[in-house]
């Protein structure tokens, strides 16, 4: 199935060590993610959320860096990846993290029953994110979620499970690599309208861990905040 047209615009891409990002700012990527999901199955889109680590991660790591530059948007999640496209004379861009994607998204799909799918976490989290996303966005509907301990063995299993939901979103919180190397083996599989890696997104809306107070993620020093919490 054919992808937004986002990756088609080469005036809104730059290539930082090879990787693409893509110049929008959160609102229009909510936006194109509004889009895409209403228009589901004509438009699908395939989400990176870039930050650094990624960017040498997948230098060293041949399918992370596949999965990264075949992706149908790559947005700027890190705060060096945003300093590089300042220094590389886009001033105005500004951090689109992975979280503030997801809820901004979530918000503006919430009347409109989206239908959302939750795979990763440790056994438990998926199921008590979930009771705080509908809490949080009534109208949402939690279609099912699945904890990320399986094996590549079972990747079949997964994808028939995630598929016989008819999830219009899809969320993977397995960490990198692994999340965005499953994302892009499986997409093709996948019946849904976007896909994006969240990293310990369910470990937030769980409870289990807590984002950084607002002046450091205006900063940039949430990965400070992380390493301060411990993990």
């Amino acid at each position: 199935m054919a992808a937004t047209s986002v990756t088609t615009d080469p005036t809104r891409t730059v290539n930082i060590l090879g990787f693409p990002v893509h110049l929008f700012d959160l609102e229009n990527v909510a936006s194109l993610l509004t889009e895409a999901i209403r228009s589901k199955p004509q438009a699908r889109i395939r989400v990176a959320t870039l930050n650094p680590e990624m960017v040498m991660a997948g230098l060293d790591n041949p399918e992370l860096g596949s999965a990264l530059r075949s992706a149908d948007l790559v947005v700027p999640d890190g705060t060096g990846v945003v300093w590089a496209l300042r220094r590389a004379g886009f001033r105005q861009q500004q951090r689109v993290t992975g979280v503030d994607l997801v809820e901004a998204t979530l918000a503006r799909c919430a009347a409109g029953g989206l239908r959302l799918f939750l795979l990763g976490g440790k056994p438990g989290v998926a199921e008590e994110a979930t009771a705080n996303i509908i809490r949080r966005y009534p109208g949402v509907n939690v279609v099912g979620s699945a904890h990320g301990y399986f094996s590549s063995a079972d990747d079949g299993k997964v994808v028939a499970m995630i598929n016989r939901t008819r999830p219009d979103l899809l969320l993977v919180g397995m960490g990198v690599p692994r999340q965005e190397i499953w994302l892009d083996k499986q997409w093709r599989s996948l019946a849904v309208a976007v896909g994006i890696g969240v990293g310990g997104l369910l470990d937030l809306w769980a409870g289990r861990t807590k984002r950084a107070p607002g002046l450091l993620q205006t900063l940039g020093l949430e990965w400070a905040y992380r390493v301060w919490r411990g993990p």
